[in-house]
């Protein structure tokens, strides 16, 4: 059966105050260190996981680009023996239109992680502040 973390909140809090408000201050503030440490964390991975992520996606796109540039080179190379002067043109071309929506979306992406990234950041820090809001009002209690 799932406790909501309100009811446990208020429990520790019953249970602390029962203790005495010297000895209740010096616990309730430990469980807002653990509490702020364990959102740190939650935090702290969440962005690795993004970073990490993000990461991937930028080396596929640059391994992706990579390879279709040396296709590119080595199509324009032939043409090029070839004496098919147009072709080359039109795969420089191609190549630099390929080149140019791999860079956008690219950084379609990379801002795209970054705004979850501070979406995340940011309901962290809400749940963390509503979290120490609702410590500091039982604390004052």
């Amino acid at each position: 059966m799932k406790t909501s973390k309100v009811t446990l909140g208020a429990l520790g809090l019953a249970v602390l105050m029962a203790m005495g408000n010297a000895q209740a201050e010096v616990n309730w503030d430990r469980v807002g260190d653990r509490i702020d440490n364990r959102l740190d964390v939650r935090g702290e991975r969440i962005n690795d996981r993004l970073d990490s992520r993000g990461g991937r996606i930028n080396d596929r796109l640059d391994n992706r680009g990579e390879r279709a540039n040396n296709r590119l080179d080595h199509l324009s190379d032939r043409a090029a023996d070839n004496g098919r002067y147009r072709l080359s043109n039109r795969l420089d071309r191609k190549g630099n239109r390929i080149e140019h929506r791999l860079d956008r979306k690219g950084n379609r992406i990379e801002h795209r992680l970054d705004r979850k990234g501070n979406r995340v950041e940011h309901r962290l820090d809400r749940k963390g502040n509503r979290i120490n809001h609702r410590l500091d009002r039982r604390a004052r209690r």
